[in-house]
């Protein structure tokens, strides 16, 4: 009898240290594409481009502006499902933001069917609601380079993760190796502006040329990690309008084309 009640006691003291979360400036989801329409070699641009960009003195500097200094970060990989590369990692100085980058570096992903844009965002905004981090802004930074195929609404699931208080930020790969690609869409951009981001100060960055990525991460990590205010877009990146069979303010887009594809695959 006395040993239980010890034990209970010990476990009643651990309790407010195990169940307190960790405060932190900013909980951030970093959810990037693997879908096949990327190749090998974007796929790997990608992660060493995330790696550059995390290892870079702005991100540091924009860590260390917080009011507590620190961050919570993690890596999900996403197409039709979701595979978390990195977990929830506390970031307050250079070695976490030096591991964090070497272990993107060693990761090697083959691409995978589908775009599931809903999906990611669904599972980001599970993974902030268990992470075991409080913090003062809750982000989901999503990258892409075509529009949702597969799985709920994407504006039900943008605006499920505004709700639930998370900003989502987009950064849509406008590359133009992919407009020989049957998923392809014109101004992805405006879908993602349209479609996927959301929250007070959401915002987007295109990257139109992969030897601009590493830049457009970092620039893109120091807005969400400093809460500094986007800067005026372009009126150009907003204002295109393409052919209405691929207008990328139908946020049913993907999913049409989907459906075409397929209606061609069953066609005698």
């Amino acid at each position: 009898m006395l040993r239980r009640v010890l034990i209970l006691a010990s476990l009643f003291l651990a309790w407010p240290a195990w169940a307190a979360p960790i405060e932190v400036d900013l909980e951030l989801a970093l959810m990037v594409d693997v879908s096949r329409s990327m190749t090998e070699q974007e796929l790997d641009i990608q992660r060493k481009g995330y790696a550059e960009a995390l290892q870079s003195d702005v991100v540091f500097d924009a860590v260390q502006s917080g009011m507590l200094q620190r961050v919570a970060i993690t890596y999900v990989e996403w197409a039709g499902a979701q595979d978390t590369v990195i977990d929830w990692t506390l970031v307050e100085n250079r070695a976490d933001l030096d591991a964090f980058a070497e272990t993107l570096r060693q990761r090697m992903t083959p691409g995978r069917r589908h775009t599931s844009i809903s999906g990611a965002l669904d599972y980001g905004v599970r993974s902030i609601g268990q992470n075991g981090f409080e913090g003062l802004r809750k982000v989901i930074d999503i990258s892409g380079d075509g529009p949702n195929n597969l799985g709920r609404r994407v504006t039900a699931a943008r605006d499920a993760a505004v709700g639930a208080g998370v900003i989502v930020n987009g950064l849509p790969l406008m590359t133009g190796e992919g407009q020989g690609n049957r998923w392809h869409l014109d101004d992805l951009d405006i879908y993602y502006q349209t479609c996927v981001v959301g929250g007070p100060g959401a915002f987007v960055v295109p990257v139109t040329a992969w030897e601009d990525f590493a830049e457009a991460v970092r620039r893109k990590l120091v807005l969400e990690i400093a809460a500094l205010p986007m800067p005026q877009q372009a009126p150009e990146i907003i204002q295109k309008v393409q052919a209405l069979d691929r207008d990328p303010r139908d946020c049913m887009i993907g999913e049409k084309i989907w459906q075409q594809r397929r209606l061609l695959w069953t066609e005698p």
